[in-house]
């Protein structure tokens, strides 16, 4: 039995075990696919305090590797239910592994949103893409077609300019969302070309392969392209179904908790994207871990 269980191994599950760890706990992080979480397929992060740039690879990497260092357990496993029975937590995975904890922290983080058009589910992999860092080469000297106008469509499309021959850029608003520096690199590149107000109406395929876009602007007019590929950078969704009996959820699905990442179950509580917040950033990530971390170590010393 651990002290504290961590469901996710992003930033906000890995600072929370960096730090209970030093407050002499024993942890063990469960991450149902791989380590460091969405940081970890960004190409290039200068948002972190005493650090000038550095990618999200090695971040993930390193935060990874300092918890571990300091005596962390590790699982690889889907975790699809917790319980809480006579003060102690058991924890299941899709697996059939059962994990029993005396307290337990929920940083599930958030998936891709989707466009939810027809055929999109048989198309991810096979046209439709997520990650640029992942895909991108895949595409080098191709078309390429990037949905979404915020931070991430707008890093996204700029490392995929570099590689493809051309990149379309498909935003629903009239201007993008993301930093004005990062919008301003984008129009300045020769091969990107961008369509505001628009939205993807369907995907093309031919012989059962992604072949293109269909778009439809805000005044009404129509038009198709064509592409190798296409990109989808439109949000996030939390996961957080499975646990709405121990901790409330909001109306959007995140976990409906303060600053204080404390739940309705004592001993359960909440850190990172999955909760309730206005900003969702690799820092306030790992500040929600420090938070439920020593949360816990409060509820434990008890």
């Amino acid at each position: 039995m651990h002290d504290i269980i961590i469901v996710g191994g992003g930033p906000g599950g890995l600072t929370a075990a960096i730090y209970a760890l030093r407050a002499g706990k024993t942890v063990l992080v469960i991450e149902k696919n791989s380590f460091g979480g969405q940081i970890a397929f960004s190409p290039k992060v200068e948002n972190i305090p005493g650090t000038m740039e550095i990618s999200g690879a090695v971040f993930a990497e390193q935060l990874t590797e300092q918890a571990m260092n300091l005596g962390a357990d590790v699982e690889l496993e889907n975790v699809v239910r917790v319980e809480k029975n006579d003060g102690i937590f058991q924890v299941y995975t899709e697996e059939g592994s059962t994990f029993e904890g005396r307290s337990v922290i929920l940083a599930l983080g958030v998936k891709h949103r989707t466009l939810g058009l027809n055929g999109e589910e048989d198309l991810i992999g096979k046209g439709i893409s997520f990650c640029a860092v992942c895909d991108g080469a895949f595409y080098t000297n191709q078309e390429v077609a990037m949905v979404g106008g915020g931070n991430s469509a707008l890093q996204e499309a700029l490392l995929l300019s570099e590689v493809c021959k051309k990149v379309t850029v498909v935003q629903n608003l009239p201007d993008f969302t993301g930093e004005k520096k990062l919008s301003e690199a984008l129009l300045a590149r020769d091969n990107v070309e961008v369509h505001f107000s628009t939205v993807v109406s369907a995907y093309r395929t031919e012989n059962g392969k992604f072949s293109g876009l269909d778009l439809k602007k805000d005044s009404g007019e129509t038009l198709s392209i064509s592409c190798d590929g296409a990109f989808l950078a439109v949000g996030l969704e939390p996961q957080n179904g499975p646990f709405a009996d121990l901790a409330a959820l909001n109306a959007w699905g995140y976990f409906d908790s303060a600053e204080d990442c404390l739940t309705k179950t004592p001993g359960l509580f909440v850190a990172g994207d999955c909760r309730s917040k206005r900003i969702r950033q690799v820092v306030t990530a790992s500040a929600d871990g420090a938070i439920a971390a020593m949360a816990a170590c409060n509820y434990l010393d008890m």
